[in-house]
């Protein structure tokens, strides 16, 4: 009669193990591998066995989830951006830095640093990297493959970062160990590490140097191959993926992973192939259910349009003007009856008695697949600093005169998941409370689950798979003579 076995059942497994009996005893010559007239310092040695037990690890693991701690708020008038914490070098070091979606690098800042802060009022530290007070830190040089896209003039691999905003870092590429957090089984975390290339800025201008939002540098998570994430995949340590959770309130936090956070709710849309960017096809807006008459080449890539990009390190959320007009306008009539606002000629601003959610409509942005990202009233006003009531509300999305281009800040992004999975190409999301735990898995075709608290490491298993794992017996033939191979039945 036919058997058969439910998922997680134990099942009986006959393998075969082959048994060499040799003749002995063998006699095998035995060679020093460092030469007595060149020893080999003891750093070199602990860096050369580093490297061989992250090699036997990586073979016998699959790739983890990564967790990392998450400040900051989307409230411009607080901060305006999220950070994480990244630790680097040996001994490590912590390094507060923007996460950030719409560049590749990860750079921190180095010394010498030349007009660099050396406070922030966002009350965390700004250090600075030096490359000389870390064993393990190293040039990477311009015959490096990984200096390909970086400038050589100077016989050093240099780089500059230009951003949309006008703002420049520019220095050196280095490599060190990165120090990573596993989130753990039965609510036990452990460390990791590997070897990354990052910048070491020694200059950096705009909105960097301001004092009030300083960090040590951006975490760029974009899909070039320098980036931490394709560094850490290509290395099979981590998935080819991450997620975050921005908490929607002034005091900021939230859950940011290298992995997937799972959800049952999450709705998927395709990425644009081939952009630099996390692009994606946003073909309609609607408000309170009615699709707004917005001509859908609005929102089209081509030769001098970018279409829409998901940018978590953009604060609030940018319209062309063929898109924010038709916005701005059917929100002020969804309310005329209840509320005015405050400039009749610009309807941007309302002063609110009552809670916003009885009051403005929702405004849905609606993607390719059939996925609709649904913003509440909360998803998309921004209060204002007012003492006295009524309070002040305004709608937070921004003209961009660059005809074709959306981009979607924090502002929109808080108190959803987002689930950006490169090796997929698409990009997830789903409302959820940032405060509270989340499910973590290195892979969305089922596996090891995890549970991860906003600000915290602690996990627990809540699904698994049981995987079955051949053993194959292999013979070595040492140059020794053996006379018989017998099998011997292994059960499991």
């Amino acid at each position: 009669m036919p058997v058969s076995f439910d998922a997680g059942a134990v099942v009986l497994v006959l393998l075969q193990a082959a048994v060499v009996v040799c003749d002995f005893p063998a006699t095998f010559k035995l060679e020093r591998a460092f030469s007595t007239k060149d020893p080999i310092g003891l750093a070199e040695l602990k860096n050369r066995d580093g490297l061989r037990h992250r090699r036997i690890l990586q073979q016998q693991s699959s790739p983890h989830v990564f967790d990392f701690p998450v400040g900051g708020t989307f409230d411009p008038f607080y901060a305006g951006l999220y950070y994480t914490k990244v630790r680097l070098g040996s001994p490590p070091k912590d390094y507060y830095v923007e996460i950030d979606t719409g560049s590749d690098a990860l750079w921190v800042r180095c010394t010498p640093c030349y007009g660099c802060p050396t406070r922030s009022r966002l009350h965390i530290p700004v250090e600075l990297y030096d490359p000389s007070s870390s064993s393990t830190s190293s040039l990477i040089s311009c015959s490096d493959k990984r200096c390909s896209q970086a400038d050589c003039s100077n016989k050093q691999c240099s780089y500059t970062l230009r951003y949309a905003d006008g703002s420049e870092s520019s220095g050196y590429y280095v490599s060190d160990f990165m120090h990573l957090n596993i989130t753990g089984i039965g609510s036990v975390s452990s460390n990791s590490s590997s070897n990354v290339v990052f910048g070491c800025s020694t200059s950096q201008t705009g909105e960097y140097n301001d004092t009030r939002i300083a960090t040590s540098g951006v975490l760029g998570l974009g899909q070039n191959g320098l980036s931490i994430i394709s560094q850490l995949s290509s290395e099979g340590i981590a998935p080819k993926a991450f997620s975050h959770c921005f908490l929607g309130s002034r005091s900021g936090e939230g859950v940011f992973v290298i992995g997937y956070i799972i959800e049952p709710n999450m709705v998927f849309t395709p990425l644009v192939q081939s952009q630099r960017h996390y692009n994606v096809n946003l073909q309609s807006i609607s408000v309170n259910g009615q699709t707004l008459p917005i001509n859908p080449s609005t929102f089209a890539i081509a030769d001098n349009q970018n279409g829409t990009i998901i940018d978590s390190g953009t604060t609030l959320a940018y319209f062309s003007e063929a898109a924010f007009r038709p916005i701005v306008d059917a929100i002020a009539q969804s309310v005329l009856q209840t509320v005015q606002p405050l400039n009749e000629y610009d309807p941007m601003c309302y002063a609110i008695t009552s809670s916003v959610s009885n009051i403005f409509p929702t405004v849905s942005l609606n993607f390719a697949g059939g996925g609709s990202m649904h913003l509440r009233p909360q998803d998309y006003l921004l209060p204002q600093n007012t003492v006295n009531e009524p309070e002040v509300w305004c709608i937070g999305f921004q003209e961009i005169h660059d005809q074709g281009r959306v981009i979607l800040g924090d502002l929109v992004l808080k108190n959803k998941i987002i689930v950006y999975d490169i090796e997929g190409q698409r990009i997830g999301w789903s409302d959820y409370d940032c405060s509270s735990s989340i499910n973590v898995s290195s892979t969305l075709r089922g596996g090891t689950s995890e549970a991860v608290n906003a600000g915290e490491t602690s996990v627990q298993i809540t699904r698994y798979t049981l995987t079955l794992v051949l053993i194959l017996a292999s013979i070595l033939h040492l140059g020794v003579s053996c006379r018989s191979l017998f099998v011997v039945p292994f059960f499991y």
